[in-house]
């Protein structure tokens, strides 16, 4: 029987670059990712350029690219990159923003894609909810719809021609998810 050979986050950090993908850590394991179709990108564009508009108006905190990295748990490490994530105003001095953020956003955001397998999806939900994430988006361009999982336990979708808004996070921010896919 074969044995996995798991990754720190230390390892994971020496890795060299491969242009054209990108890796995340899942539970030490090394989970690659080629870069996503033109749709998801101008979907979670458009979703950051929203986000990022209604937070530095209320200066709420700090909204970050898929590129941005959040060590959720040690041992073994989880180290994931959500499309587009905010984090609020009172934990931003805790950030360290030459490294990985260690902990979890307080709104993490996935688009996606038609590759992306449910129970894998799943899977990275469950681990930003056990770190500490208020709310997690799942953005889905094919159906229009936004999935809103809540750490309290509540799951609902959003439809295009809905409000998606998160009281509790944004207070005030309401926007239509066919604004996020409809853009030209």
């Amino acid at each position: 029987m074969a044995t996995k050979t798991l990754l720190t986050l230390a390892e994971f950090e020496q890795m060299p670059v491969e242009e054209g993908l990108r890796f995340e850590l899942d539970e030490g394991e090394l989970v690659s990712m080629t870069f996503p179709n033109p749709r998801h990108n101008r979907v979670a564009g458009e979703i950051f350029t929203y986000l990022k508009t209604f937070v530095r108006s209320g200066a709420l905190g700090q909204v970050y690219p898929s590129d941005t990295g959040y060590l959720l748990s040690r041992d073994p490490d989880v180290l994931r990159g959500p499309d587009v994530s905010f984090v609020r105003r009172d934990r931003m001095s805790l950030i360290d923003e030459e490294r990985n953020i260690e902990g979890a956003p307080d709104l993490a955001v996935e688009v996606v894609s038609p590759s992306d397998k449910a129970q894998d999806l799943n899977r990275k939900v469950q681990q930003y909810l056990r770190a500490g994430t208020h709310t997690v988006w799942m953005v889905y361009p094919k159906t229009r719809q936004v999935e809103v999982i809540e750490a309290k336990g509540t799951a609902r979708f959003v439809e295009a021609d809905e409000k998606l808004e998160a009281p509790v996070l944004l207070p005030g921010f309401s926007v239509f998810p066919r604004d996020f896919f409809d853009a030209a």
